[in-house]
């Protein structure tokens, strides 16, 4: 590519070729009527062209500068546009990480009511497990578990993290369930995942679970389809599975819930905070929670202290 000229000197040369008036350009872009006048004879120098006949106080294009103009002013049109459009894009579209399970269940079977009480801001939801880094990303948004203390992060407490071991009913029939230490016998996926001894023990069952071989998944998503396939019993997050639940697919055989610690938060950069687009979906995502206020005790609901 051809070593192009100070992008400065071109600026000052279109605004003071379209305005035909150096002390006009000078107001224009903040400088002094010498710096338009240096900055031009710069990009004079560096051509080896004139570019403006100077003529008692006035000037006005070459003929070198009435070819150059026209190309020069076209070339800002078309970055002024081109920022523009991304001004557009960023204020028209939220875009929203959310971690696996909980995207692809409950805010997945509620979004379509955000884009309805919105219609001018498209939606777009990553699912990751990652956690997003709003330096290198576009992300507006993201639903992250943890403690709620992220440096340069507003974080909007949401629920607290709770699970308890959920099955297909005919699994449980098969297997005879009825009590929590039922469960030492049974499949568990994630047999060794420390949540099980902790889900036990607050269940009131004494003898803790012993390592043992068994499906481990990378998501309660993963996790629901092989429950549902009657291949063991899981500990996952009641308040994501209520339509399971409520069907019968699902069963929950214990009342017990157990938390791991941690919550989920909403979270954004601080320093957007005011930003229409996140305000609203703020806003409407509190709602959403303060909807299913029933579905779980308080003490859940509960910011952590």
């Amino acid at each position: 590519m051809p070593k192009l000229p100070p992008l400065a000197a071109v600026r000052t040369f279109e605004a003071a070729g379209r305005l035909q008036n150096f002390s006009r350009a000078a107001e224009e872009l903040g400088m002094t009527q010498a710096a338009v006048s240096y900055q031009v004879r710069q990009l004079e120098d560096r051509l080896g062209r004139a570019l403006f006949v100077r003529e008692k106080g006035r000037v006005r294009l070459s003929e070198t500068g009435q070819r150059l103009l026209p190309a020069v002013s076209g070339a800002f049109a078309a970055m002024g546009d081109a920022f523009a459009a991304l001004d557009d894009d960023e204020a028209e579209v939220l875009t929203i990480s959310a971690a696996t399970t909980f995207g692809g269940t409950w805010l997945s079977a509620r979004i379509g009511r955000f884009q309805l009480r919105h219609p001018d801001l498209a939606v777009r939801m990553s699912m990751t497990n990652e956690m997003v880094d709003f330096d290198a990303s576009n992300v507006d948004v993201a639903i992250r578990v943890g403690g709620g203390a992220w440096p340069g992060l507003r974080a909007d407490f949401l629920f607290r993290s709770h699970v308890t071991p959920i099955c297909s009913p005919a699994f449980r029939d098969a297997n005879a369930i009825a009590a929590p230490e039922d469960l030492l016998r049974v499949d568990r996926l994630a047999p060794n995942d420390p949540w099980w001894a902790g889900w036990l023990a607050a269940a009131g069952v004494g003898t803790p679970p012993q390592e043992r071989r068994g499906i481990e998944l990378d998501s309660q998503l993963q996790e629901a389809s092989a429950v549902q396939g009657g291949y063991g019993i899981a500990l996952m997050t009641p308040l994501l599975w209520q339509l399971e639940l409520a069907s019968g697919r699902m069963v929950a055989p214990f009342d017990t819930l157990y938390q791991p610690g941690g919550a989920n938060f909403l979270v954004h950069r601080d320093n957007r905070v005011g930003v229409r687009k996140i305000e609203r979906f703020r806003e409407w995502l509190h709602e959403e929670m303060e909807m299913d206020r029933h579905l779980l005790p308080e003490a859940l609901w509960q910011p952590l202290s």
